[in-house]
């Protein structure tokens, strides 16, 4: 889920994935009733009055082409959004029709059985060839499709234009020279972070492990097992952690800092660097470093390489009770299609998830065009799996990475304990 609130999924857009209750028992067998009430849940928002604005213009779009039906759109806080969705998978008859989720939520939701699979409909949809084909993964659980992709959050290098001219400096081509960059900067410079990053900023250690060749987890035989203590995943985790230094951002200050607080240092010009994005766009142009930045895709191990981006974003799904199984996959797809792609993005901002919208956007607005490269060099995700949601609640990935920063274990030792309790959460 892409972390616009807190950035922390992530966000992220968005955020840490909610990890739902079992049903208690399978899901009502639907219908396709063609007349009635379509009930949707969208997320609620800080300033919901323009995503509003353009969900009307859809809701009348839609209600005008479809007689006799009318949608019934319900605004759902991001923070509750476990209970509602949990009541819904208990009890069916309580369900919405179509509903937004992040895609973070998606294994541990597809897993209670109350979800439309929407393979099949999303590969007759004419605008579905159109969906960037590493962000419609991130729909996915056990080969199967549940959402389409509305929209999605990629982070990318923001960089001090000043700073970077006052010290003679190009951004970073590999991520060894954005350490020693960051380095140089802080020695030059000791009132500034060379980069601000956090031990608590999951989105920001990933395009790390897999520039190195690494993965968090891996899935043999239809099991995830852990893959952290491997050499590049090790390798990964090491780079990002040494960032966290006293000689780039002090352990006293970044060990247990956030995404939001590592974005935040940057707009208020404590940073150099940070690793931000699309979607932070609005904080950095409110904080102290307003027209004195510039985004570039984070490079990767090779000159000319981007590391993969954690690929944020929100789905609308269809849920498998619904009486309206036509009616609830044609809104979906209308609200996911073109043409509200491009609104949702001059209403909020929302990346688009459509190639040819991505095109669009970065064509009319420069800013946008390193997180569309970013997008095109490949995204990666989180790995597909229900125990994904308690991995991330209990922070594995930043217990090590402040425990190798702080120096209270080493590099292997906080590895291996970070692999078993990954290990254990996925089953043992």
């Amino acid at each position: 889920m892409r972390i616009r609130r807190t950035l922390a999924a992530l966000a992220v857009v968005a955020t840490a994935a909610a990890c739902a209750p079992a049903q208690t028992g399978p899901a009502g067998p639907g219908g396709d009733e063609k007349t009635g009430t379509l009930r949707v849940w969208l997320f609620d928002e800080a300033n919901r009055a323009p995503k509003e604005a353009v969900v009307k213009d859809a809701v009348a779009e839609f209600e005008a082409a479809h007689a006799g039906v009318k949608v019934d759109v319900q605004w759902i806080p991001v923070e509750g959004r476990a209970d509602r969705f949990s009541g819904a998978f208990n009890d069916p008859a309580s369900a919405p029709d179509v509903a937004e989720f992040g895609n973070t939520d998606v294994a541990s939701y597809a897993q209670t059985g109350a979800l439309a699979d929407l393979t099949e409909d999303i590969r007759a949809w004419p605008e579905g060839a159109g969906l960037q084909a590493s962000v419609l993964d991130t729909a996915k659980a056990d080969g199967k499709t549940y959402g389409i992709p509305w929209y999605t959050g990629i982070r990318a290098l923001y960089y001090r234009t000043d700073v970077f001219a006052e010290l003679g400096l190009r951004p970073p081509a590999t991520l060894a020279e954005l350490t020693d960059t960051a380095r140089a900067i802080r020695a030059a410079r000791p009132d500034l972070y060379g980069i601000s990053v956090g031990g608590k900023y999951a989105y920001a250690l990933l395009p790390f492990v897999w520039a190195h060749g690494g993965e968090v987890a891996r899935n043999t035989g239809g099991a995830w097992r852990g893959d952290l203590t491997s050499p590049a995943t090790a390798a990964g985790v090491s780079a990002y952690a040494s960032l966290i230094s006293p000689g780039i951002c002090p352990p006293e200050q970044c060990a247990n800092s956030t995404g939001t607080q590592s974005v935040q240092a940057f707009a208020g010009g404590k940073a150099a660097m940070t690793i931000g994005g699309d979607f932070n766009r609005k904080a950095v142009e409110a904080g102290a470093v307003r027209d004195k930045y510039a985004v570039v895709p984070l490079p990767g191990t090779q000159p000319g390489s981007v590391a993969p981006a954690f690929a944020g974003g929100n789905l609308l799904g269809v849920f498998r009770a619904t009486t309206h199984r036509s009616l609830a996959t044609e809104f979906a797809e209308l609200l996911a299609g073109a043409k509200y792609q491009a609104r949702m993005y001059e209403a909020m901002g929302n990346l688009p998830t459509l190639t040819a919208v991505q095109n669009q956007v970065a064509a009319s607005d420069p800013f946008l065009e390193p997180f569309v490269a970013t997008l095109k060099a490949g995204t990666k995700f989180v790995p597909s799996s229900p125990a994904w949601s308690r991995i991330d609640a209990q922070g594995v990935l930043p217990t090590a990475v402040q425990q190798i920063a702080t120096g209270e274990k080493s590099p292997d030792a906080a590895l291996a304990a970070a692999n078993e309790a990954m290990n254990q959460a996925f089953g043992g």
